[in-house]
């Protein structure tokens, strides 16, 4: 028996990684999507049952080639997570209003455009699972969150349209809220003096993700939010 294929951005070393790791030992031949070839290249010889395909999200014409390429090889996932992610810090004074705009081509422009590229094949077979990682900042706009928080919200939003769309075709649509600090290795520098409870770990992420993306179709979940049991919320 052939294993289902599934997608993955944004696989960097934490929670990309830590999803590409979980869908493969969960069965599943996994596409991993990230600029970085060599990075890509370390994680298939580590990971049984991946191929990597350096490419950066927001060039339309990579993004063609590279959905080409898959299907070429494998078919079309049934399966896509999008954890591509721009982030910055600043108020909205203080941000480069390019560097907004990049973001809003990572975080929202890329989900729709591979979103349109593969939720078709999932609709002729009358199934399949979409998840957007996100996190709080699609749910308030802190002020040194100015050049993030706004592509945030409009990723879920977006999710959201795809979800109720989507969802009656058979493919289920998820955002899930990353409401803490993701255990890696900047971070743990960054808040060196907190204990491990105060980070949430990116395989726990991967977990729920895969929890998520084999729920019943009657008891399907939209917004999904996740947090270390200690989190002020």
């Amino acid at each position: 028996m052939s294993r289902p294929l599934a997608l993955v951005t944004g696989v960097g070393p934490g929670t990309g990684s830590a999803i590409v790791r979980r869908l493969a030992a969960g069965g599943h031949r996994v596409a991993m999507l990230a600029r970085s070839g060599e990075r890509l290249a370390s994680l298939e010889r580590e990971i049984a049952n991946t191929k990597g395909y350096a490419c950066d999200v927001t060039d339309e014409q990579q993004l063609d080639r590279t959905v080409a390429a898959l299907q070429s090889e494998f078919g079309m996932p049934s399966v896509v997570v999008h954890n591509a992610v721009g982030g910055a810090f600043g108020t909205f004074q203080e941000i480069d209003p390019q560097i907004l705009e990049r973001n809003f081509q990572v975080n929202v422009m890329a989900f729709l455009h591979l979103v349109r590229r593969l939720a078709p094949a999932m609709v002729e077979r009358g199934e399949g699972a979409i998840v957007a990682t996100g996190n709080t900042s699609a749910l308030r706009g802190r002020a040194s969150f100015a050049g993030f928080a706004p592509t945030k919200a409009a990723q879920r939003i977006l999710a959201e349209a795809m979800a109720r769309d989507l969802g009656p075709k058979g493919v289920h649509v998820a955002y899930i809220v990353i409401d803490a600090v993701i255990d890696l290795e900047w971070t743990r520098k960054r808040y060196a003096e907190v204990p491990d409870s105060f980070f949430i770990k990116p395989a726990a992420i991967a977990d729920e993700i895969w929890h998520v993306i084999h729920q019943d179709k009657s008891a399907w979940s939209f917004n999904v939010e996740v947090r270390p049991f200690g989190e002020k919320w």
